[in-house]
């Protein structure tokens, strides 16, 4: 912990700089005294890890305006700790803050692959598109000792499974054997996710992921091997990033990217709390007009939840990022559409070979 120019304490390293009370519990702590404190009320202190072992593994999207309909996450929790991150909420449910305890609180589901096997082995399963993952990172630094990711990956070659993964990880690309085998079979698209191709940006808003150019790398590697990947410029905060847009896209179709998407940042929850701290101590500033700007793109609220509108957003400022960003892809990348994956390959290795014929 550290402290800036304000005399505030900052936590380097991480995203959220407070820990807000959960929701659910009827009691929250809080200091109203800093002198009557002999250390810090808040530290920065290191991940802990957490082992769970859920009933399920496969979760069932009913949003009309997320493009799928099955995510799988194994871990809760991310220690990329990237400020705006809606999943920060989903930690409460658990019984941890969204502030804080996201960042260094995290739930490991270590019978995640035996479970997915399990999915894939009921009489009537339906192979669609799992996206990997709808909520926290798969290739979060953790990943890199457990390795479940990679596992989950290896199942679903097995069972020849479609799958979409999503990152701004570079670990992803030690998996790159499994990847191009999944890919050689029309079975997995990746995205990988940049907001700002500025370091400042990116250590603030993201502070433990990887800089912009290794997510550049990373995407020209996979589009050298003839794995589909697409870049996902999330969130758009107007006042910090909506600028470069265009850059963005420009940049990741210069090294293979074949597809673009975008969101507007949304701070639903606890996150709206957790937000206005942050930019307020990176930005002070800027702050209010960075607030009104978000709060411009959803009917004056910092949340919105219609579907369709809290991604793409409404109003002017909603309405120029659309345009900018239909303009630079369709310069950079032209009438590109995302890939189709089969899931008309699905079986069971462990069922006898002549059974899979029937």
């Amino acid at each position: 912990m550290v402290s800036n120019n304000n005399d505030e304490y900052y936590f380097k390293g991480r995203g959220a700089q407070v820990n807000p009370n959960n929701k659910f519990f009827q009691h929250e702590y809080s200091q109203e005294f800093q002198e009557g404190l002999d250390e810090p009320f808040l530290e920065s202190s290191k991940t802990v890890i957490i082992y769970s072992y859920p009933k399920t593994i496969i979760s069932k999207v009913n949003s009309p305006d997320i493009g799928f309909s099955k995510s799988l996450n194994p871990y809760q929790g991310c220690e990329h700790g990237c400020v705006y991150c809606y999943a920060r909420n989903s930690h409460e449910y658990w019984g941890y803050s969204a502030g804080l305890d996201f960042e260094r609180k995290i739930i490991v589901k270590q019978n995640a692959i035996d479970l997915l096997k399990q999915e894939f082995e009921k009489k009537h399963y339906d192979p669609q598109t799992i996206f990997l993952s709808g909520n926290t990172d798969c290739y979060q630094p953790i990943e890199r000792k457990f390795k479940i990711t990679r596992g989950i990956l290896k199942t679903m070659l097995a069972y020849k499974h479609p799958v979409s993964i999503i990152s701004k990880n570079v670990l992803m690309f030690r998996d790159i054997d499994i990847i191009q085998e999944l890919a050689s079979l029309g079975l997995v698209s990746v995205t990988v996710t940049i907001n700002s191709l500025n370091e400042d940006v990116r250590r603030k808003m993201e502070p433990r992921t990887a800089t912009a150019g290794a997510r550049l790398k990373l995407i020209e590697s996979f589009a050298n091997r003839n794995i589909p990947v697409s870049v996902l410029i999330a969130p758009i905060v107007p006042g910090i990033n909506s600028m470069e847009m265009a850059d963005i896209i420009k940049e990741a179709a210069n090294v293979g990217a074949v597809w673009a998407g975008y969101t507007i940042v949304r701070l639903n929850g606890a996150v709206s709390h957790i937000f206005c701290d942050w930019v307020h101590k990176n930005y002070p500033d800027a702050a209010e007009k960075i607030i009104h700007g978000i709060k411009e793109c959803h009917g004056g609220q910092l949340n919105d939840s219609e579907w369709g509108r809290r991604i793409a957003g409404d109003g002017k400022i909603a309405e120029g990022i659309k345009q900018l960003f239909r303009l630079a892809r369709k310069k950079h990348m032209g009438d590109c559409a995302p890939p189709v994956l089969r899931n008309d390959l699905f079986v069971s290795p462990t069922r006898p070979v002549q059974l899979r014929l029937f």
